[in-house]
């Protein structure tokens, strides 16, 4: 399944989040491997805006093999200070993403069609 999510870093802070995220820890890098996370990529506006993007068996499993990392843990301490989250500002990044509705895909309705014309 193909995962598309945003989330909000503190605009003040985005040279720092550049900074952490241009040097992720080795054994954060394996975790997210291990546990599922394929072709992951983030994306941030100058606004703070984070979108997310991955391609996983399922988005709530590998989310769960993630929480069970103590590396996770770690990672997830040292980032909730950048992230812009009023309402829960000790929840970890990783359990505040908001997930999007995929609404249209390129290669499933290129299939579809050339389903229908063959």
């Amino acid at each position: 399944m193909r995962v598309c999510f945003r989330s909000s870093v503190q605009p003040q802070l985005i040279d720092e989040y550049r900074r952490r995220h241009a040097a992720v820890w080795p054994e954060m890098l394996r975790a997210l491997n291990d546990a599922g996370w394929n072709n992951y990529s983030l994306f941030l506006g100058a606004d703070g805006l984070l979108i997310g993007y991955l391609e996983c068996d399922d988005f709530d499993a590998v989310r769960a093999r993630m929480a069970l990392t103590e590396v996770n843990t770690r990672w997830q301490a040292e980032m909730v200070t950048l992230f812009d989250n009023p309402d829960n500002p000790d929840q970890a990044p990783d359990e505040g993403f908001q997930v999007l509705e995929e609404v249209f895909n390129l290669d499933d309705q290129l299939a579809a069609a050339e389903s229908t014309s063959s």
